[in-house]
């Protein structure tokens, strides 16, 4: 009896992340709305290869992307740095958004800066 050829192996969906107060973002696999959401999300993915991960700086009152960087940041000082394809920055405060940049490209994490 003759087997049936084996089923093609289905490609796996991109992992897009978004950690914004406000932007629907439709590519996005999962959203965060908040920094401390952010951080839960980003750890989730701890073990996993994040094709996209797209960040806004203001985060509603108070509240900042910068936690979240500062996890990135720990991480890659660690020596284990989130194997992350490209941050994409996409705040509409440009100093915000600028030091973010800084702040990942100084870890060598791929950073672009995308408009609001």
């Amino acid at each position: 009896m003759k087997e049936a050829p084996a089923a093609p192996t289905p490609t796996p969906e991109p992992v897009v992340l978004g950690i914004d107060d406000l932007r629907p973002l439709p590519r996005a696999t999962r959203i965060a709305r908040t920094s401390c959401d952010g951080v839960q999300l980003l750890e989730e993915h701890r073990d996993s290869f994040i094709d996209e991960l797209w960040l806004d700086h203001d985060l509603g009152g108070e509240d900042t992307i910068m936690p979240v960087v500062a996890l990135l940041e720990e991480a890659a000082f660690a020596g284990r740095p989130f194997r992350i394809g490209t941050v994409f920055v996409h705040s509409a405060n440009p100093v915000g958004a600028q030091a973010v940049v800084r702040s990942l490209t100084r870890w060598s994490y791929r950073v672009r800066r995308a408009s609001a």
